[in-house]
């Protein structure tokens, strides 16, 4: 029998009722869970919990959208034309050509979509339920409403839950709310009007239990829960044009302005020689055919995939094609601190113990590194009270570490993890320590008393337990009335003394926790806060810091070199992030200020704008401030990057120029409104990236300063030849066998040059240039001229002297084929290239070039000298006389490319 609909709730008020009310609402046992045959039931109603999104366009759609394209319509009206008025083979050509064209843009995109579909498959999660009084571990896409779920640390939430039963439960809700202190959660009903930040009786999916246990009934899977309701309102929202399809957007319709301009003249003209209509349609078909660089799409495609690919190996997905160029341009990255710019792994550096400070070298959770005093490593017989703070910290800890593909993550509180790596650089072990003094008793963690305790059996003292107890400085000194010496004597308490060296070490922008002891009969098994509240000794203070990336620090200098501004924006705060700012040498300024979220909020659009010019540093921002800032960035002109992880990082990410998400630590919502991912969550792999954009970029500005100039050519000739009344010297399908065949097989090669010298020494290129610069245009019309002296003057002479219009224009092709070849190795890297390794075999040749002149000549050859292709193009087989002048004839076009190159570099 199905069952019946649940009486559902509105999501917003199931923190206003009780537990039994809440599972009477669900028809749940709280002690038995759900029934097994229930189970199918409820996934036939409300289905599996997972984040649906938008219906993706379907195959065919996708393929379609590829034609369109303002150039790619003139083309299919070209085609169209051809074939109303018979010509098959030409018509076949030119419709052939738009094929190829959407083919290779319909793969490369799939490929780069295919990436990011297989990343998130590769992520699941896990949760443990109850069933039929059974604990059972799932698929949390196998919940359905009413599941029984338990929690622990560790855990991460897998739907929204309604806590039943609670126990020391804190949740790290960062993800959801931008606080990024863990929660202290409950079970006891709240007010209808609490805010979802308050609603301490919820645990929302995709948080992470950072302590305690927990029972929860499901209350909302998939798309009804808090972070399926802000995905759906992501998709909503359209993404930014990127620069480069701007660009191209607008240069695609001044070309086609132009195209048509010239076509309708050559129409006119035609008619005004008296030649029929058909002639004249020919002939404006031939000049569009020319004008339109019909393998541009096809290689700016394959330059960005080649860029997609590269990225790829230095751990960036690229979601977006377009997002690669993006990168090329961007002058502001707005960065994460937390495993981003920083290790993700708190470090103790500094230690004050027995009236003495000390350093602690190392970084990571490896525990390579010493504790040292005046840079000299500590002998620990000789520093017992040293001894005894590591101790305390070890000990009166709920974390442990664990190896996880070959790494080593804390289980637990980060925080914790750091004291346990402390006490190993002194030699001082988890395992060991806790079976000489096994744990008896706890007094978890709790924000209103600020500290934790624990009670140990002492074995090698029979009649004392004693009781560790680590906090809040504050929380721990008023708390005692002796302190340790250095030789590990009981001395009164150095109240100034112990509070100056904290203030010092929160200068720094380290947390700061504080150290005590107490000695208890052993008779007693158990501690309540009253044990805690007077005479603890206090054994010294550990400072802690998520120390920054040596590879981030570098490529912050890198970026700063190349022009670009990185700005950490953090939730943690203002002196942690200011001394994470000084490490890394964000601000050249030391006196720059540091701004909070509270600040931020208090400002104007107009001081907002000052203060995202001013500072490199914005501390305590809550994810929603992301948004402004990155809107007050782009006002000024800045072409943005942005990170982030959490489900509220999403509207930023979304709004930026280019959305930067976590792949390790993100969320499926944050990826999802992301243009590119960090596999490895890393800075300096944003850094790699912009680089790889810079060389695309510079790439694809080669590549449209070698075609368009053979267009240009091509368009001349036959705009010459009509004009002075001689036959085309060039036919429309010779004209697609360069642009398509050719020029693409040159071209195409260019997507492989390699970073120039000096890739991320120039400044970002200014996101309002044109692709149609001044000097682009220069170039396109001196080059342009030189291909119709070469190939009209070719034609010309070879037509008057034999009179065979076949070989005339044979001779014609194989004259711009060759220039165009020269042209090629004239702005690549190839020749200087080469240069450099003869002399220098270590170095990089770049051959790639070389391969493609190679596969040129063999389909030249094919061009003309095999007897089955000649009637398709009307050709004619040379000699090998013949094929030298077309050769030499394209030479001299070095001259005014390395002068160009010179004077009028294209990148």
């Amino acid at each position: 029998m199905a069952s019946s609909k649940l009486e559902h709730l509105p999501q917003q008020q199931w923190h206003q009722i009780s537990t039994a009310d809440v599972a009477a609402y669900l028809k749940t046992d709280l002690s038995m869970g759900l029934s097994s045959l229930e189970v199918p039931q409820r996934h036939e109603v409300y289905g599996f919990n997972e984040l649906k999104g938008k219906a993706e366009k379907s195959p065919v759609i996708r393929f379609l959208m590829e034609f369109n394209q303002p150039l790619i319509y003139i083309l299919l009206v070209a085609g169209i034309v051809t074939l109303l008025l018979q010509d098959w083979v030409d018509a076949g050509v030119i419709l052939g050509v738009t094929l190829i064209n959407a083919v290779i843009g319909f793969i490369q995109e799939s490929k780069a979509e295919n990436a990011i579909a297989a990343l998130a498959k590769s992520v699941t999660t896990e949760a443990t339920v109850i069933r039929d009084n059974q604990k059972v571990r799932l698929n949390s896409r196998e919940l359905v409403l009413g599941d029984l779920v338990l929690l622990a640390s560790g855990d991460k939430v897998p739907a929204d839950l309604r806590l039943v039963a609670v126990r020391d439960l804190q949740v790290s809700e960062a993800a959801l709310t931008g606080e990024s202190v863990p929660v202290q959660k409950s079970n006891a009903p709240l007010a209808l009007e609490t805010v979802l930040a308050d609603r301490l009786n919820m645990a929302y999916a995709g948080s992470l239990v950072t302590f305690g246990q927990a029972r929860g009934l499901v209350v909302a899977i998939a798309n009804q829960t808090e972070t399926g309701r802000i995905s759906q309102l992501i998709e909503q929202s359209a993404g930014l044009e990127t620069p480069l399809t701007r660009k191209i957007e607008r240069f695609s319709k001044t070309l086609l302005y132009i195209i048509l301009g010239l076509a309708a003249l050559t129409f006119a003209v035609v008619m005004g020689q008296g030649g029929s209509w058909s002639e004249g349609f020919k002939s404006a078909v031939a000049l569009a055919v020319s004008a339109i660089p019909e393998g541009l799409p096809a290689v700016v495609t394959v330059t960005l995939a080649i860029g997609v690919n590269r990225m790829a190996q230095r751990h960036t997905i690229i979601r977006k094609l377009p997002a690669v160029e993006t990168l090329g341009s961007t002058t502001v990255i707005c960065s994460d601190k937390t495993g981003t710019l920083t290790e993700n792994q708190m470090t103790v550096q500094a230690i004050y113990a027995g009236e003495t400070s000390y350093k602690v070298s190392g970084v990571r959770y490896d525990a390579e590194g010493s504790i040292l005093q005046n840079g000299q490593p500590v002998e620990m017989s000789q520093a017992p009270t040293l001894r005894e703070c590591l101790q305390c910290g070890v000990l009166c800890n709920d974390s442990h570490l664990q190896a996880q593909d070959g790494q080593l993550s804390v289980a637990g509180d980060p925080t914790e993890g750091a004291l346990i790596v402390s006490g190993q650089k002194a030699g001082i072990t988890q395992q060991t320590l806790e079976q000489e003094q096994p744990r008896l008793d706890t007094i978890p963690f709790e924000s209103q008393f600020q500290y934790m305790a624990t009670l140990h059996q002492q074995i090698e003292l029979a009649d004392r337990h004693a009781i560790y107890v680590k906090g809040s400085s504050e929380a721990i000194l008023k708390r005692c009335r002796y302190q340790l010496d250095v030789n590990g004597q009981c001395i009164a308490l150095n109240w100034e003394r112990i509070e100056q060296i904290t203030h010092e070490m929160a200068d720094q922008g380290l947390r700061v926790l504080a150290f005590a002891k107490k000695k208890i009969s052993a008779e007693q098994q158990d501690i309540d806060y009253d044990d805690i509240e007077t005479n603890l000794i206090f054994l010294g203070l550990q400072g802690m810091i998520d120390p920054p990336r040596v590879e981030a620090i570098a490529a912050v200098r890198v970026c700063q070199s190349a022009g670009i501004q990185v700005k950490m924006i953090t939730g943690d705060h203002a002196l942690t992030a200011a001394a994470i700012a000084r490490q890394m040498g964000l601000s050249q300024d030391e006196a720059a200020p540091v701004f909070t979220g509270k600040q931020l909020a208090a400002m104007n659009a107009q001081y907002l704008a000052k203060a995202v010019e001013a500072s490199a540093v914005f501390a305590r921002v809550a994810p929603e401030q992301k948004l402004r800032l990155v809107e007050a960035l782009q006002a000024k002109g800045e072409v943005v990057a942005m990170t982030g992880d959490g489900v509220n990082d999403a509207p930023a990410l979304k709004q930026a120029d280019i959305g930067i998400a976590m792949g390790i630590t993100g969320t499926e919502v944050a990826k999802e409104a992301a243009d590119m991912i960090l596999t490895d969550d890393n800075f300096a792999s944003i850094e790699a990236a912009v680089e790889e954009g810079r060389t695309v970029y510079g790439n694809l500005l080669k590549t449209i300063g070698f075609i368009l100039p053979v267009n240009g050519g091509e368009a001349m000739t036959i705009l010459v030849g009509i004009l002075v009344g001689a036959s085309l010297p060039i036919l429309p399908v010779q004209i697609l066998w360069v642009n398509m065949v050719s020029s693409v097989a040159l071209s195409a090669t260019i997507a492989f040059e390699p970073k120039e010298t000096g890739t991320m020494a120039r400044s970002p290129m200014p996101p309002n240039q044109p692709l149609l610069t001044g000097k682009l245009l220069w170039r396109i019309l001196i080059i342009s001229i030189f291909n119709l002296i070469a190939v009209f003057g070719m034609f010309e002479w070879i037509l008057q002297t034999t009179g065979n219009i076949n070989l005339a224009r044979t001779m014609a092709v194989h004259t711009l084929v060759a220039t165009e070849t020269f042209y090629l190795l004239s702005i690549s890297q190839c020749i200087p290239s080469l240069f450099s390794y003869l002399k220098d075999p270590t170095r990089t040749f770049a051959y790639i070039p070389a391969i493609g002149v190679a596969c040129v000549f063999i389909l030249q050859i094919f061009f003309s000298q095999l007897r089955i292709i000649n009637p398709l193009f009307n050709t004619q087989p040379l000699s090998m006389a013949q094929a030298l002048i077309c050769i030499s004839a394209g030479i001299p076009i070095i001259v005014p490319a390395l002068f160009l190159k010179r004077f009028a570099p294209l990148a």
